[in-house]
């Protein structure tokens, strides 16, 4: 299976009175969304089915994403809100290893741990930009796979 990591695009700052949980998307992060459904769409690499955190930023950003790219709505998947564990992450995902290409669509620093680790890479040494995109391409449960690309927002422009 391949991963597709879209890290949430740029939110209102912290300190949001309903909590952080309902910081949403300002307009930039509305575009980095929707550029990284353009891209990925042009590039022929879109997911068969999108998981997202069910936070309002990186819910917004999936719908976004999938309205861009012509992709169905997104699928809420609570382990995927802020403090995933890469443990967590790799045993959510096995369910899904009938799907070519799957998206989930979450938060920092979650994702770069989860990337280090399915990389075998030192701990620290991936950062993910808001709104940036990963494809690791997986090696069945082993919980292991080989990045096909990082790319920043900027580059999906």
């Amino acid at each position: 299976m391949e991963l597709l990591l879209l890290r949430h695009g740029t939110a209102e700052d912290h300190g949001h009175p309903a909590g952080d949980s309902a910081r949403a998307l300002v307009e930039k992060g509305r575009l980095q969304s929707r550029d990284a459904g353009r891209f990925l769409a042009k590039i022929d690499c879109l997911p068969e089915l999108v998981l997202t955190s069910p936070m309002v930023r990186a819910r917004q950003t999936a719908e976004e994403f999938c309205a861009a790219s012509g992709l169905g709505s997104p699928v809420a998947a609570p382990w995927l809100a802020c403090g995933m564990d890469p443990e967590t992450a790799v045993g959510e995902l096995r369910p899904y290893g009938e799907f070519g290409r799957v998206m989930i669509v979450g938060h920092e620093p979650d994702f770069s741990k989860l990337l280090c680790h399915l990389l075998g890479a030192h701990p620290d040494s991936v950062r993910m930009k808001k709104g940036g995109v990963a494809l690791v391409r997986l090696h069945g449960a082993s919980g292991r796979g080989e990045l096909h690309f990082l790319l920043p927002p900027k580059t999906m422009r």
